[in-house]
């Protein structure tokens, strides 16, 4: 009798993508973007969703569930037929942009699949006169949708597919009502995929009152305990400041998120890391737009090495390679607790958590460790010493360039200007973010002056561009 089993090498293993009803083009696709295994997060809800299954998936950011609701939208689609067919709702701007990005090289395995993103704080016009020439995809804000459902220059009759993303924050920033007025707008026969890092009541009531029968799946917590270190330090309130520089002076992390309960506390902090020479930026609810939008740029470009941050500020950011967490005050709630920690250590990379605590929050803490199970881990404050004598410098700088989509600049010609024309090394040039009307890019810090005079004096897509250091 003859043996027919394969060799162990080409079967598919539980988590291979190819175990999927996937068409072949966008199995390629995925080995071509680096998916090599499915997350588990992809593995449980994939084959639910694949199917047609309504589902409700419990995932933190960074499990990789931007691919778990995109690849079954995308396998919904019929891209001949120029109508919006789906529509993702995410709590914030910035998580709206990361989740258009992915859904867009996800995509590439089909021809002219059209996404539209649809958010606040960017003009209405530009966006309908988008949408007049029609669109597949459509990811976007509540209030925003709502606005154009109301304009009647959004329409949702021929939606196949609705996702919630990060639906427990869309509720915490009191989007209940708004979502609602959308559902409103939906056919009733579709297939509705809610995601959410935790499950409180209210996102069991939302699911119930519009989805079918949905499928649910639940994963533990996504942090191996040995990837994130959390240490705590002693303060007083006088040395509660002051101690944040201490800590990144001694353990010198690239990227740092400091997070701070008050929009007050944030700005002291600030002009304390201002006033020790370390460049830090503030994040809180009284930004405009254009000054948030260009806070989180300098940031996820490497280019500031501390963000201070109000919680309700910091919700729907995904920064890549943040190695370290600072509560600069002991939150009263735990499980805000743990979202900021989970911030770093992320992707089998280690990360650090230090916390701050006062004699008045020791109750907090207390309540922190009997969740938690066991104990933390203390060090004294005078246990800090700086471990370099040259100041904390963030590795690269960002350059803006006055122009964007709207003049058709893409990221490659910035890279090509910077490296075939300017002739800097590929090495030098990191991340090339292109919006409407500017583009940025960074650069290392040791070529950014030549960078930032060699753009003014030459050309971008063959014409002159104004360019300034942010």
């Amino acid at each position: 009798m003859t043996d027919t089993t394969l060799p162990s090498s080409t079967a598919p293993s539980a988590d291979d993508f190819r175990r999927l009803p996937l068409p072949p083009a966008m199995l390629d696709n995925l080995q071509r973007l680096g998916y090599e295994r499915m997350t588990p997060i992809q593995a449980a809800s994939l084959p639910l969703s694949l199917a047609g299954q309504d589902l409700i998936a419990q995932a933190k950011t960074g499990s990789g569930k931007t691919a778990a609701f995109a690849l079954p939208l995308l396998l919904n689609l019929n891209p001949r037929r120029f109508a919006v067919q789906a529509l993702v709702l995410c709590p914030t701007r910035e998580l709206a942009e990361q989740v258009t990005q992915e859904i867009r090289r996800l995509a590439r395995a089909e021809d002219n699949i059209k996404i539209l993103t649809l958010c606040g704080g960017a003009t209405m016009r530009p966006q309908m006169t988008s949408l007049a020439h029609g669109a597949h995809i459509v990811v976007g804000t509540p209030g925003r949708i709502l606005d154009h459902l109301g304009r009647e220059t959004l329409d949702l009759s021929a939606l196949n597919t609705l996702v919630l993303d990060e639906a427990d924050r869309m509720l915490d920033m009191g989007f209940a009502e708004d979502i609602n007025q959308v559902l409103k707008h939906c056919p009733t026969q579709r297939q509705t995929l809610l995601f959410s890092a935790t499950y409180p009541e209210g996102v069991g009531k939302l699911a119930g009152r519009f989805m079918r029968s949905p499928q649910t799946v639940k994963l533990a917590e996504a942090h191996a305990p040995q990837q994130i270190r959390q240490l705590f330090f002693e303060v007083t309130e006088e040395q509660r400041l002051h101690a944040v520089g201490q800590l990144l002076n001694h353990y010198r992390p690239v990227s740092t998120l400091a997070f701070c309960n008050t929009k007050q506390q944030c700005r002291d902090l600030v002009d304390v890391l201002h006033a020790q020479g370390i460049e830090a930026l503030e994040l809180h609810g009284d930004l405009d737009q254009r000054e948030r939008d260009q806070v989180l740029v300098r940031f996820a470009n490497r280019s500031c090495s501390v963000l201070v941050a109000t919680d309700v500020a910091a919700r729907g950011l995904d920064i890549a390679q943040l190695e370290a967490v600072i509560n600069v005050d002991i939150t009263p709630d735990v499980e805000v607790h743990t979202h900021r920690v989970g911030r770093t250590g992320r992707a089998g990379e280690s990360g650090w958590a230090f916390s701050l605590a006062s004699l008045d929050e020791m109750g907090r803490v207390g309540r922190l460790e009997l969740v938690r199970g066991s104990a933390f881990e203390w060090a004294p404050l005078a246990s800090l010493t700086a471990t370099s004598a040259e100041p904390l410098h963030p590795p690269m700088v960002t350059l803006q360039i006055l122009g964007g989509r709207k003049e058709k600049i893409r990221p490659g010609d910035v890279l090509g200007a910077l490296t075939k024309d300017l002739g800097f090394a590929g090495s030098d040039i990191g991340k090339i973010s292109v919006n409407d009307f500017s583009t940025y890019v960074a650069v290392t810090r040791e070529v950014a002056d030549a960078a930032l005079r060699g753009l003014q004096g030459g050309r971008v897509k063959g014409k002159s561009v104004k360019v300034r250091r942010l």
